[in-house]
């Protein structure tokens, strides 16, 4: 029972340690704050659940982020005819409202590309792990993640570039 209690221990210090993170990275599936918390919140409830499962608390960081992954990914299939604007986005639309310079050109590129590479992409740039932790995550292997994230790139210089043009006129 001592080490359940121990493993149960370490990965509440990875949960909260990574809480921002972990945030964030659901946020960039579903685009919606009160959605990204449920997900956050039901990975959390999956990985105590199953936290008998895992085998080397090495790995519990990429195993908490697969957790994380697919229940957006679940969450996405389930919700699939339903498009939610979050208040933020709302309120940076409405005439009259300060002016953002978020890079929305990126967003939407990223937005339009198939998830397996938008994945990739997200958990490489705006989650700073490295090659193998992306392939433990979502159980690839390494080349197979570099070749997804060169063709991420690919198409994301492609998009970036086309929008570009099309809006010098």
């Amino acid at each position: 029972m001592a080490i359940k209690d121990q493993l149960e221990a370490e990965l509440i210090a990875c949960i909260t340690e990574h809480k921002a993170n972990v945030y964030r990275l659901a946020y960039t599936y579903v685009k919606n704050q009160e959605d990204a918390l449920d997900i956050v919140q039901d990975a959390i409830q999956k990985a105590l659940s199953a936290s008998g499962t895992l085998k080397n608390t090495t790995y519990i960081k990429s195993w908490f982020y697969r957790i994380v992954v697919n229940t957006a990914l679940d969450f996405l299939r389930k919700h699939k005819k339903l498009t939610i604007i979050d208040d933020i986005t709302l309120e940076a639309m409405t005439p009259g409202s300060e002016d953002t310079y978020a890079n929305i050109d990126l967003e939407k590129a990223l937005d339009e590309l198939p998830t397996m590479y938008r994945s990739v992409v997200t958990l490489r740039y705006f989650e700073d792990l490295k090659i193998d932790e992306i392939a433990d995550v979502l159980k690839e292997n390494t080349s197979t993640i570099k070749t997804r994230l060169y063709h991420a790139l690919k198409l994301l210089r492609i998009k970036l570039l086309d929008d570009s043009l099309v809006e010098v006129n």
